[in-house]
């Protein structure tokens, strides 16, 4: 059987780092997007929703550059506002309540949305065993 966290790290050639990770929880998932090269360390807390939301993010973000995207919302346990800077270089940000917004860089965007793709499978799938499970 497979043991969680899940922890993935994704990082580009000049040294920036983007961790990934699938925590397991009472109720089932959570995902965790962590910035642990900079200092703050800056992360996002999501729940299943918000992290499908990021991903058609991502590929919306994608397909709009060099052109601005509007803004994404998702209200669910951790609510968080998506948006795409363009200056000084196109980012994806992050931003939930009372914490350091988290950009993504576009060196980050296409492995990221390939993570989770991934993450997205294993969350479903423990929130379906924990909503199995005898209350």
């Amino acid at each position: 059987m497979r043991s969680f966290p899940r922890i993935r790290e994704i990082a580009d050639a000049f040294g920036a780092r983007l961790q990934v990770r699938v925590e397991e929880t009472p109720t089932g998932a959570l995902l965790v997007i962590e910035r642990p090269d900079m200092a703050g360390r800056p992360r996002a807390t999501l729940d299943g929703y918000a992290a499908e939301v990021l991903a058609g993010y991502i590929m919306s973000a994608r397909l709009a550059v060099p052109h601005p995207l509007p803004e994404e919302i998702a209200d669910g346990a951790y609510p968080t506002r998506f948006e795409m800077e363009m200056e000084p270089c196109a980012a994806l940000r992050l931003t939930q309540q009372r914490a350091i917004a988290l950009e993504i860089p576009t060196p980050f965007w296409d492995r990221l949305y390939a993570e989770l793709c991934l993450a997205t499978a294993h969350m479903r799938e423990l929130d379906r065993r924990a909503n199995n499970r005898p209350h």
